[in-house]
């Protein structure tokens, strides 16, 4: 409890340094992740356990011990709240990662006045993905905006990813997705494109299928749903409530 308090008191008046303590286990953890993992973690904090440190690799977790000698894998749960607090964090990432996305990158449907945006990674030969979009006019009619990432899920250089670069490579992108996932051929062009790193944001942020649907408080959706039952979970999420 007293470790809790120390870093609620950190957070809130002194978030420009860290306690020496804290700055030891840090630095131990770094070593002990230097020698394992050549990935520059995403985060390293203390954890909701006393002498735990919650380690991210994008959505990835471990939990390490404060001298670098014992580790964790999984979802850590508050057993009180029934809350999963690695979840949480990974929705913080996720979150981070799309208020620092550009959306002149992506294809966006939107309504006027929308009440709901969705960043949506998608794959232009996905069964699910092209129902979704056959469905359009109703996610907007019920003011939600579909903004698309490209996810070809068979990989860099495969057709998949080719139809993606086309998609964006061409005059009229909005046009050429919904004919491209209506399954009409459409023609195949190259361009600077932003498909390559989309695909590697998509798996930066824990997308494994598509449609991926996150809500602009970085929340996960995943898979496809009726227009009108989306619409009514995006209106319990922002009430507070779980997505029915």
């Amino acid at each position: 409890m007293l470790h809790r308090v120390m870093w609620a008191l950190f957070v809130a008046c002194c978030a420009g340094s860290l306690w020496a303590g804290e700055a030891e286990d840090i630095a131990n953890i770094r070593e002990r992740l230097d020698q394992l993992v050549p990935q520059e973690p995403s985060a390293i904090r203390p954890a909701a356990v006393e002498g735990l440190y919650e380690v991210m690799y994008g959505t990835e977790a471990l939990y390490l011990t404060g001298d670098g000698r014992y580790g964790l894998q999984g979802d850590m749960i508050d057993l009180e709240s029934g809350k999963n607090l690695t979840e949480i964090s990974r929705t913080e990432f996720r979150k981070q990662r799309l208020d620092s996305m550009d959306e002149s990158q992506m294809i966006v449907f939107s309504p006027a006045n929308p009440r709901h945006t969705l960043t949506v990674f998608t794959d232009v030969d996905c069964a699910y993905c092209q129902k979704m979009h056959a469905e359009m006019d109703q996610f907007n009619s019920y003011g939600i905006a579909v903004r698309y990432l490209m996810f070809p899920r068979s990989g860099t250089g495969t057709p998949s990813y080719k139809k993606a670069v086309s998609v964006w490579c061409a005059d009229d992108p909005m046009t050429a997705i919904t004919r491209a996932k209506a399954g009409e051929e459409i023609p195949e062009v190259t361009c600077d494109n932003p498909v390559r790193s989309q695909w590697l944001s998509g798996q930066e942020m824990g997308v494994t299928g598509t449609p991926a649907l996150f809500t602009e408080d970085g929340s996960l959706i995943q898979g496809y749903r009726p227009a009108k039952k989306l619409a009514v979970a995006l209106d319990s999420m922002a009430e507070g409530k779980p997505a029915p």
